[in-house]
């Protein structure tokens, strides 16, 4: 498997890895990165300054992802961990922890202050992950993502 930065040709794969990973997990399909209009075009969402999205990929087939972008209607200097899900066979690798250590060193190398990110409750494991690279639960949301089913919210100093 290789981690390496999204590429035009894999904005359907990645797209259907998302949604293929709510379906599979019964999370819900509205106020989450499910129904994100950016979705189907993830390549251009992130090429934008300060943002980057990194695919896993195995023999041409994409297993998964996760980026940094600058949180949305925040005027902070602060970005935001997104769209990081994985297929089932690819979980417990140890793939999500290399995927947030690049993000992470990326968002430094940006100059950004913080690190946010929004999830679901029963993303427990997920969550796990993130306590462990330094993220800390807030009492409310940031910037203004759209994500209305996520109500855990964390963030991390870089």
């Amino acid at each position: 498997m290789i981690i390496r930065e999204i590429q035009p040709e894999d904005n359907q794969q990645i797209a259907s890895v998302i949604r293929q990973v709510f379906i599979d997990d019964n999370y819900p399909k509205v106020g989450t990165a499910f129904a994100d209009s950016q979705l189907d075009y993830m390549f251009e969402n992130y090429k934008k300054p300060k943002a980057i999205y990194f695919v896993i990929e195995e023999n041409g087939k994409i297993l998964g992802g996760g980026g940094i972008a600058k949180l949305d209607n925040s005027d902070e200097n602060i970005c935001e961990l997104q769209k990081m899900y994985f297929l089932q066979e690819v979980r417990g690798k140890g793939i999500g922890f290399q995927i947030i250590e690049k993000c992470l060193q990326k968002a430094k190398e940006f100059g950004y202050e913080k690190c946010y990110l929004e999830t679901l409750p029963e993303m427990l494991v997920a969550q796990k992950l993130y306590k462990k690279v330094g993220f800390d639960y807030i009492c409310s949301h940031l910037g203004g993502t759209g994500h209305t089913s996520c109500p855990i919210w964390m963030i991390k100093s870089i």
